[in-house]
């Protein structure tokens, strides 16, 4: 397999050994096993909630509008 440069997006758990336990991290035994997973595994809207919440408003006045315009 030829070398690539590995980002942070590119990383995973699976074959990482914690230095606190010696255990695999993907086991999550120890907070710094359950903190190194949470950080590689976070799956979350990228977009922040009061964002969403704010464009669904805005699309949601603007149909408003345009139903009392035609």
């Amino acid at each position: 397999m030829p070398f690539t440069e590995i980002g942070a997006h590119d990383m995973s758990c699976e074959h990482l050994i914690c230095a606190r336990c010696s255990n695999p991290v993907v086991e999550g035994r120890c907070p710094t096993c359950r903190a190194a997973r949470s950080e590689l595994h976070r799956h979350g809207p990228s977009i922040p909630p009061a964002l969403v919440l704010a464009g669904l408003v805005a699309l949601l006045f603007v149909a408003l509008v345009l139903q009392r315009v035609y």
